[in-house]
């Protein structure tokens, strides 16, 4: 047999291997798309008038000034008046 010639089981193998890392990679590209790189930072301000927003009862147009300044989604921009 040659140096060159491939038998069956480990061409399996070999496939099976490669299709592990491409889904693998898949994985991966999928999660780093998924998470946020760098977390909005609000202003002091942004703080107080989001405050003061909650404390008039005002909390969905806190919400949303939260959302206009720092490009938080809906769902990050609630958590973070709630926890004010």
């Amino acid at each position: 047999m040659s140096p060159l010639e491939v038998t069956t089981p480990s061409l399996v193998a070999l496939t099976a291997v490669i299709t592990a890392a491409v889904i693998w990679l898949i994985i991966w590209a999928v999660r780093l798309t998924k998470a946020p790189r760098n977390r909005p930072n609000p202003s002091v301000d942004l703080v107080d008038q989001a405050r003061e927003l909650k404390a008039l009862g005002q909390i969905r147009e806190a919400v949303f000034l939260v959302r206009g300044e720092t490009g938080m989604s809906q769902r990050a921009a609630s958590r973070f008046v709630n926890r004010l």
